[in-house]
């Protein structure tokens, strides 16, 4: 796997990066320019993010789940893509057929990697045919740091700054999701 610091590099999050705001909030700062990568989704990702925003576990209102969508789409705008009619139905050998959608949206947004916590939903085999890889959100992000330490640590220190914190705030949200790229990123000036 090459991964180089730019935005020709493309990954589609899958919902379940992009609802817990800490993990949210850092892809989107680290995809900001300089970017060290592009997100692609989709109103099918969206959908997911929404109900899983307005679900008990995180209790937003319909409102505030659709603000949060909408800044999204304002800040990236050409993040979102729509799936040409077929390219789902068309993708094979994943465990649950309701994932199809992200592979199909990898392969449209001509994406390197997806990246999810639920690794064993997207088998290799399934992905290799279109040159797709896969990766955790705690080893993409580790990866990124690895390419570029400095910009990373920037844009966390921005992401802590905006909230009036400071970077160990931002690596203590983000302990849960990614307690190895925290590991990695504590005690970095």
């Amino acid at each position: 796997m090459i991964l180089i610091p730019n935005d020709d590099y493309c990954i589609v999050p899958d919902a379940c990066v992009l609802i817990p705001m800490p993990l949210c909030a850092t892809f989107l700062y680290l995809a900001e320019a300089p970017s060290l990568f592009r997100m692609a989704w989709s109103d099918q990702i969206f959908t997911e993010i929404r109900r899983g925003l307005t679900g008990p576990r995180f209790g937003y209102t319909e409102a505030q789940a659709e603000r949060r969508l909408k800044t999204m789409n304002r800040v990236f705008p050409e993040a979102l893509h729509t799936l040409p009619p077929g390219l789902v139905e068309g993708i094979t050998g994943l465990p649950d057929p309701d994932d199809r959608h992200v592979v199909a949206l990898a392969i449209h947004a001509r994406a390197n990697e997806i990246v999810t916590q639920n690794i064993r939903h997207f088998p290799e085999e399934a992905l290799a045919p279109h040159n797709i890889n896969l990766l955790s959100p705690d080893d993409f992000l580790i990866h990124q740091y690895q390419l570029d330490p400095q910009t990373v640590l920037y844009k966390l220190d921005r992401q802590a700054a905006e909230i009036r914190k400071q970077r160990a705030d931002i690596l203590g949200s983000l302990q849960r999701s990614v307690p190895n790229f925290c590991k990695v990123c504590s005690g970095q000036r």
